[in-house]
């Protein structure tokens, strides 16, 4: 059955981001598309590099799509390991996670 127009989904992240979840994150990204997005990074522990460029490939596929891609709730470790590399979410993040 085809998704309502505006349809917003919602994608809880795993606690452990690193390159053996790689894979699966980008597979529930492509599951997920043609719809908005919200992800849940609440229970991110650690992220690495690896996932963080299929987040942003993502932020960047949503934006082509024009639908809505935002981080509805993001840890400190996730924000923190964002700042660290360099990246920055802050265009994505809920008025309420914002710093």
């Amino acid at each position: 059955m085809a998704a309502k127009k505006g349809e917003q989904k919602s994608l809880k992240l795993s606690a452990v981001l690193d390159l053996n979840e790689a894979s699966n994150l980008k597979a529930n990204l492509m599951s997920m598309r043609g719809d908005g997005l919200v992800i849940d990074a609440s229970g991110v522990e650690r992220v690495g590099a690896q996932c963080v460029q299929i987040l942003m490939a993502g932020a960047k596929a949503w934006e082509m799509d024009k639908k809505p891609f935002s981080f509805a709730k993001a840890s400190d470790a996730f924000l923190k390991t964002l700042q660290l590399i360099g990246v920055s979410v802050d265009h994505l993040l809920a008025k309420e996670i914002r710093k």
